[in-house]
């Protein structure tokens, strides 16, 4: 099974029970379902009496590429996000990924340092 998608009780039975038979495939299956830079050299390497876990060793992955820049080319158009404010009277917003991604640059350029230059 590569994608776990739990829509029902029977499903997440057994997504659990495909995670603790081989823990190693399952988070695989998982992880390979994300936007990686590297890839990981180990999946998992653990010792319990320390204890010492570590996943996806070697891996590199930027989280937010995953969340928005991954889904531009094909679903650049579909809803992102939905926004409902608290005042009912108010009107709920609706951003594509393109929209939602235009307004992340926007607010990351306001987050990059003001470089001075000398006059």
């Amino acid at each position: 099974m590569n994608h776990y998608f739990v829509d029902s009780f029977e499903k997440y039975e057994e997504a659990y029970k495909a995670s603790v038979e081989n823990p190693e495939a399952f988070w695989e299956s998982i992880a390979n379902t994300f936007t990686w830079q590297k890839p990981w050299d180990k999946t998992l390497e653990w010792e319990f009496d320390t204890p010492d876990v570590k996943w996806f060793q070697g891996g590199v992955l930027n989280i937010t590429e995953n969340c928005l820049d991954r889904h531009l080319e094909e679903r650049g158009d579909n809803i992102a996000l939905i926004w409902e404010p608290n005042d009912p009277k108010e009107q709920e917003v609706r951003m594509t990924f393109t929209e939602l991604h235009e307004e992340v640059c926007r607010f990351a350029n306001v987050l990059k340092p003001k470089t001075h230059q000398s006059t």
